[in-house]
């Protein structure tokens, strides 16, 4: 049975759009530099709307039916800003981890030093972090994963519904955990990368070593980024399937 619109449906629907557009406001993906500012916020909006007559009518999620004073409304606002800044912070860190790891990827094959365009933030990154957190964007999108960001959305109103505080220490034990363990599936997916450097460089410290007056570093670099894309070149899906499914695993079971 449709809910009538009323004042206070509005009301609730904006503190829905607190928890939401904060999430989205640093989520992988959504929150790139590459869409405006007024697209995203149309975005956020958009979602809200659809989401507050299922978020309205399930149970656990549904507000108290009474209209609180301008000082308990704020903090209901700055608590569902809270909460939708956790959410969207866990599913970020992994994000941050996978780019801090790709651009030691490409110090270890050499290709440390190119410019490129920033991937996520303002800062500039080698050409390939780019194209490899770009790649892993993407893939988010074509997996349906984003869909899945709101559905965790949409779930946490059943654990922590409006008017309930935000727990500050929770939220910070949780995105720390969650960094730990977004390093650790970055590590695992550019693992190769490291026995690759750590094999190459030896080599070419044993070569330097026995022939000291020939420069194997700058004779050797040009075959060191030859072989490191010849490896990323054969382990690319694997990266990214480690990666993608590490990162569907938090969302789907947190």
């Amino acid at each position: 049975m449709p809910m009538p619109f009323a004042t206070q449906t509005l009301l609730w629907a904006f503190l829905y759009f607190c928890r939401i557009g904060a999430m989205l406001m640093v989520f992988p993906g959504y929150s790139t530099m590459r869409i405006p500012v007024l697209v995203r916020l149309m975005l956020a909006i958009g979602v809200t709307a659809a989401l507050t007559p299922i978020l309205l009518q399930a149970e656990g999620a549904m507000p108290p039916p009474l209209e609180p004073p301008p000082g308990t409304l704020l903090t209901l606002v700055w608590a569902e800003l809270l909460k939708g800044l956790a959410l969207g912070l866990m599913g970020r860190m992994f994000f941050l981890a996978f780019e801090f790891l790709a651009t030691a990827l490409t110090q270890f094959i050499g290709m440390g030093n190119f410019p490129g365009m920033p991937a996520e933030g303002q800062e500039p990154v080698p050409a390939l972090v780019s194209l490899i957190m770009i790649t892993a964007t993407v893939l988010v999108f074509a997996t349906g994963l984003h869909m899945q960001a709101l559905s965790a959305v949409v779930e946490s109103y059943a654990v922590s519904p409006v008017g309930v505080p935000g727990d500050v220490g929770g939220h910070l034990r949780d995105l720390t955990d969650r960094l730990s363990r977004a390093t650790f599936l970055s590590l695992q997916a550019i693992a190769p990368f490291m026995v690759y450097a750590v094999v190459v460089n030896l080599a070419i410290g044993l070569v330097n070593r026995m022939t000291p007056q020939i420069p194997a570093y700058f004779i050797s670099l040009p075959l060191i980024m030859i072989g490191g894309l010849f490896l990323l070149f054969f382990v690319v899906d694997e990266m990214f399937g480690v990666f993608i499914a590490g990162f569907a695993d938090w969302l789907v079971n947190g």
